[in-house]
């Protein structure tokens, strides 16, 4: 079922390429953009996509993809909630046993397998697309937890002396063991090099004894189980007493390949379902894959179990593993590597604990005499640290961690997987979620299972999988309906799910009777270029108009050219609130016009006092006046600042708001405040005509003293202005004639300065101090003037 729906999907998109560049992409919400032909393709775009399988639900030219559409878009159409496919995922956990609360001197013994520090142990996925499943894991060091040691030492001449301080290292480590765990085994190992040339001499006196001088060694090997796991410290100490120092010729060692078979070879390490050390001391580099071309090896390394009596059997025949090989086998079999080398390779063996996880580097003494120490060490800080991995993931499948650690420190993306700092007895949790994408692409929603576990630890969580890939309603299906043009096609969701090399909404076209040529005829608007205008897919010849994300936006017309949201707008309103938008012009309702109706037809705002329009001095243009004459101003056309009168009208107001004299000196504040006044030095200060933009009246009237004063009156913006000079000016033959005056007087006086003396007259003071005190009050001097007075 799932394999004829992904073919019907890859027909479907290969005719789309072939009617001209792909179906046209959908505007909107991701689910109308996927163009989901039936209810399962529907399910899987998104978790927020649901599927209506009313049968009545579309409307005439509506496509099969417009059932497809998020959950809330589908309430506000009408589709009646119970006809809304919309399956969830899930989780349910099918084992959790409790972590265990384990104390290392109780009487009773726990088995590893009785010991628990992860929970839960098994659960079931139920994924949909796009939809995570997020569940909480625990972990707990447990007391007293078991603990397999295995020693592999390199036997080369160079570790003679080590090899003396090993010798009693088993009843020394399992008393330095017994303080973190009653339940300790231990087992050793040795190494030398591949057993062909380059790496050892191969003539017959130096293979027996590689060892030059009076010096007696063992013949060269790759790698031996010397013991296997055992609790029994003594035997360890009795059976590295018997072995010797062997050689060889280069300076890098073989160990890589003992390390490959002592993880792979589990029955005959000993290994058990506990915590698993590996201790490799050295003080020589290593090879690894490649290096056996030296020898004539070409053959990659196996990773598979060669001991025969003990011993790797195949050694000449298979390469060095490669590092990411070991990496893999040490993770599948839960080994956590101590690496006990001399000071001059620990940068070696740093770079190489790096790309090994749960792994650890200690400083070797010459001698090996601070083993224990180091072994101890190293334990602990592996110990206190724990890092989840999980197996490989299903195609399409992707899984996050966020990490809960101690004093509630969280961690994120790699962080996210480990804690660090875990002593015995702390418990740390993982919120850890699991997306699937898309359904397997074999077809078939076939259970997948997946594994996660801490590493360099035996135990796990098994993880089952189960996929949505259908409706629930597919289950319900008429195959072959008669609802589906003559059987093209399976009636389930309430549509047609065309069989192959059918389509269209009832599944009546079929792909190999329509040459392409027809279906861009019948799809192209006057043999233009674009299919369905860009608007729409071309099913059958016969354009299928997308949907919108906003339901009330429709495309239309026979080619999608028309839509209803594309017209002119006013007032950020569709049409200005004042018509319906019909394939992209406004139809305008009664009494407006324009392109957006913007435009009223309404004249009662035009009306002047006199019910004239616009006061006949203009026309009414969508409910606002336009006036004919720029002297008229106002919204009906009835203010004129510069005919006449305008400035014998507001003489008085002026005069006394300029001046504080005239006829409303009394009543000024009361009738003279309609305007704004700003006063000014002299006459260039006045606003000129051809610096506004609105009509100016330049006025100049005369005060009851026969002086000049100079304004301004005009209406902007609804606010009446007038400027004032606020200097008084006399009338010309006036002003001669005082002056004239005024220096007779001043005459006058001199002439009795020097006459009054004799004669004994009184000066003409009254004269000439009216005189003066005129001419001062006409150039606005009041002070001066009062001063004559």
């Amino acid at each position: 079922f799932l394999l004829q729906m992904d073919l019907r999907l890859l027909l479907i998109a290969t005719l789309s390429a072939v009617l001209g560049g792909g179906w046209a992409q959908q505007e909107g919400s991701i689910c109308i953009k996927a163009n989901a032909q039936s209810c399962g393709e529907c399910i899987q775009v998104a978790e927020t996509c649901g599927w209506c399988s009313d049968e009545t639900f579309l409307t005439v030219g509506e496509s099969k993809s417009a059932r497809c559409d998020d959950l809330e878009s589908l309430k506000k159409r009408n589709c009646d909630v119970a006809k809304i496919e919309n399956p969830r995922g899930s989780i349910s956990i099918d084992e959790n046993k409790p972590v265990t609360n384990r104390k290392k001197d109780v009487a009773e013994k726990l088995k590893p397998e009785q010991i628990t520090q992860i929970q839960p142990q098994k659960l079931t996925l139920t994924l949909r697309s796009g939809e995570p499943q997020t569940f909480e894991l625990k972990f707990k060091r447990a007391e007293d937890y078991p603990i397999d040691l295995y020693y592999l030492m390199d036997l080369s001449f160079s570790m003679k002396d080590d090899l003396e301080n090993v010798k009693n290292l088993g009843t020394d480590l399992m008393r330095e063991m017994q303080e973190i765990t009653s339940d300790f085994q231990i087992g050793f190992g040795s190494i030398v090099e591949k057993t062909v040339m380059p790496y050892i001499s191969t003539t017959p006196a130096r293979f027996i004894n590689p060892c030059t001088g009076n010096q007696n060694c063992t013949r060269p090997f790759s790698y031996k189980n010397v013991l296997k796991l055992t609790d029994k410290g003594d035997e360890f100490n009795r059976l590295v007493s018997e072995q010797q120092i062997s050689e060889n010729l280069d300076s890098s060692e073989g160990g890589f390949d003992a390390i490959m078979q002592v993880a792979v070879c589990e029955e005959q390490i000993g290994w058990r379902n506990v915590t698993r050390l590996l201790v490799f001391s050295t003080d020589a580099g290593f090879h690894f894959a490649g290096d056996g071309k030296l020898g004539g090896i070409v053959l990659p390394n196996d990773g598979r179990c060669h001991l025969e009596n003990n011993t790797y059997t195949m050694s000449h025949y298979y390469d060095y593993p490669s590092i990411a090989h070991l990496v893999q086998k040490l993770s599948d079999h839960n080994i956590q590597t101590i690496f006990a080398v001399t000071e001059e390779f620990q940068p070696v063996y740093k770079e190489l604990k790096n790309l090994i996880p749960k792994s650890a580097v200690g400083t070797l003494s010459s001698n090996s005499s601070n083993v224990i120490k180091l072994i101890i060490d190293a334990y602990n800080s592996l110990s206190s640290e724990v890092i989840l991995e999980n197996g490989r993931l299903p195609e399409g499948v992707s899984i996050t961690y966020k990490s809960i650690c101690k004093n509630g420190v969280e961690g994120t993306g790699e962080n996210g997987r480990k804690c660090s700092n875990i002593s015995i007895g702390d418990e740390v949790s993982f919120k850890i979620s699991i997306e699937s994408q898309k359904c397997p692409s074999s077809g078939k929603a076939e259970p997948e299972t997946i594994r996660i576990k801490p590493l360099g630890f035996t135990e796990e969580v098994e993880i089952v999988l189960n996929f949505i890939c259908d409706c629930q309603c597919a289950t319900e299906g008429e195959p072959d309906s008669k609802k589906c043009f003559e059987g093209n096609g399976t009636f389930e969701c309430g549509a047609c799910k065309c069989n192959d090399g059918r389509i269209g909404r009832l599944c009546e076209c079929s792909i190999d009777e329509v040459r392409t040529e027809d279906l861009d005829a019948n799809c192209r608007k006057d043999n233009g270029m674009d299919i369905c205008s860009n608007n729409g897919d071309c099913v059958c010849g016969t354009c299928e108009c997308k949907k919108r994300e906003n339901p009330a936006e429709i495309y239309s017309g026979k080619y999608c050219e028309c839509d209803n949201f594309n017209c002119d707008r006013s007032n950020n309103k569709l049409c200005g609130g004042h018509g319906r938008c019909e394939c992209r012009k406004c139809i305008c309702d009664a009494n407006y016009t324009g392109s957006a109706c913007d435009c009223s037809l309404e004249t009662s705002t035009c009306l002047a006092k006199n019910g004239q329009i616009c006061n006949g001095r203009g026309t009414c243009v969508c409910g606002i006046c336009k006036c004919t004459s720029p002297k008229f101003q106002g919204p009906t056309c009835e203010i004129c600042p510069t005919c006449p009168g305008v400035c014998a009208e507001h003489k008085d107001c002026v005069q006394c708001r300029a001046f504080e004299v005239g006829e409303k000196k009394d009543t000024c504040e009361r009738d003279c405040s309609y305007f704004q006044l700003i006063k000014v030095k002299d006459l260039n200060q006045l606003p000129q005509p051809t610096d506004q933009s609105f009509s100016l009246a330049h006025c100049k009237e005369r005060d009851a003293n026969d002086c000049w004063f100079y304004y301004t009156y005009a209406i902007r913006n609804d606010t009446k202005e007038v400027y004032v000079v606020e200097t008084l000016g006399m009338i010309g033959p006036a002003k001669f004639l005082l002056f004239s005056n005024m220096l007779c007087c001043l005459l006058l006086l001199l002439c009795w300065e020097f006459i009054a003396p004799s004669s004994g007259s009184s000066p003409p003071c009254i004269f000439c101090s009216s005189v003066i005190i005129s001419y001062l009050l006409c150039f606005g001097l009041t002070g001066e003037a009062e001063l004559v007075s």
